[in-house]
């Protein structure tokens, strides 16, 4: 009971705080947040600390729990990005995720065809496939599933921890955009084949073909989903000067 009133309260406040709900600056007390979510005290601590490990919030003494602006939310906790995507700012979002993809996958392709092991290589060609025929059948959750499993398997092949360590943001990215309907039943046939097209090229120690066959699909991805960010806002980090 107490992991669930736990969860229950980060859900509730991060939610509220990443829909603007409770806007930058706002400050909050730990009794009346006690008292809104019919927690106990602990609870609330609790939850308070893990939002503050993700940059919500700030406990100011004598003054309270403040909301602090986006520019300082961890923008890489899958948590963070759940909830933006559930929000009004989820082009804005889906944005950050695919420009930040365009950069890495093909490069963790590149190395996946340099470096990958071979039972890597051969798990990456059998995922593709798999992938293909159930964007065939349109198995909408099985088709997830294997995306989710065949860009961590890519992500992890470049054997670089910090590519492979993308994968829970990777993840959530395209949860999300099921989700939130922004797959078709069927997938494009092009980005179906392009997905073999890279495992193959991973397997067969072709570099240039496997960045080739990532960016045709972050291409294609970015194409797709642009019209779901137009007007939407960059968020804009200010530099910290020694």
């Amino acid at each position: 009971m107490s992991t669930s009133l736990h969860h229950r309260a980060i859900e509730n406040v991060g939610t509220r705080i990443i829909t603007g709900d409770l806007p930058t600056g706002h400050v909050m007390l730990a009794e009346q947040l006690e008292e809104e979510l019919k927690v106990s005290r602990s609870v609330v601590r609790e939850a308070v600390r893990v939002l503050q490990s993700l940059g919500l919030v700030e406990t100011i003494k004598r003054v309270g729990i403040r909301v602090l602006p986006p520019s300082r939310w961890n923008p890489y906790d899958p948590q963070v990005i759940r909830w933006r995507l559930s929000s009004e700012g989820r082009g804005a979002q889906l944005r950050s995720l695919i420009e930040l993809r365009s950069a890495v996958e093909p490069a963790a392709a590149e190395l996946a065809a340099k470096n990958a092991p071979a039972d890597l290589r051969r798990e990456l060609v059998d995922i593709a496939h798999a992938l293909r025929d159930a964007g065939h059948t349109g198995d909408g959750q099985k088709f997830l599933e294997l995306d989710i499993a065949f860009h961590s398997v890519l992500l992890s092949g470049s054997g670089n921890e910090m590519f492979a360590n993308l994968m829970g943001q990777v993840a959530e990215t395209l949860t999300g955009r099921t989700v939130h309907g922004l797959m078709p039943d069927h997938p494009h046939e092009g980005a179906l084949q392009w997905h073999v097209d890279l495992a193959e090229a991973v397997a067969a120690g072709d570099a240039a073909a496997a960045r080739d066959a990532s960016e045709q699909i972050m291409r294609r991805t970015t194409s797709r989903l642009s019209e779901t960010w137009t007007d939407q806002p960059r968020v804009f980090i200010p530099v910290r000067r020694t």
